[in-house]
């Protein structure tokens, strides 16, 4: 499988978690994968474990969105993709919205095809439920 796969980032195991369950009832034939909490599993977040998750999603072919729940995960975020080569930066990019609604309008936009530019403009949509 290939295309666009998304990483939910939550301070939060069960969040991130919970996010990647009701987005794959969306989009069940994208790559989803939860990047929540710390890595003895407090809250908070982990640059390891949203690094893992880019990389592992890469390996298998996909460009990756990565959406967040709070201000310190976007900074997690930004920790990993400054360590991205320019060459894995062009396929690795932040959407920067609300994280449940992101990621449906993501999921969803990457089901149908969507490159990765549509499926972070979806993911950074404020008004698709309102």
């Amino acid at each position: 499988m290939s295309g666009v796969a998304l990483v939910i980032v939550s301070h939060s195991v069960q969040l991130a978690e919970g996010v990647v369950e009701l987005a794959a009832q969306m989009a069940k034939d994208v790559a989803l994968r939860a990047a929540g909490g710390t890595d003895d599993g407090r809250i908070g977040t982990s640059f390891d474990k949203v690094n893992d998750a880019v990389t592992e999603l890469r390996a298998a072919g996909h460009d990756v969105a990565i959406l967040t729940d709070l201000g310190s995960a976007t900074m997690t975020v930004e920790s990993v993709l400054d360590f991205l080569d320019e060459e894995e930066a062009a396929h690795v990019k932040f959407a920067d919205g609300p994280l449940v609604e992101g990621a449906v309008a993501a999921a969803v936009t990457a089901q149908v095809g969507g490159d990765l530019d549509a499926v972070v403009a979806a993911g950074r949509a404020r008004e698709l439920f309102s």
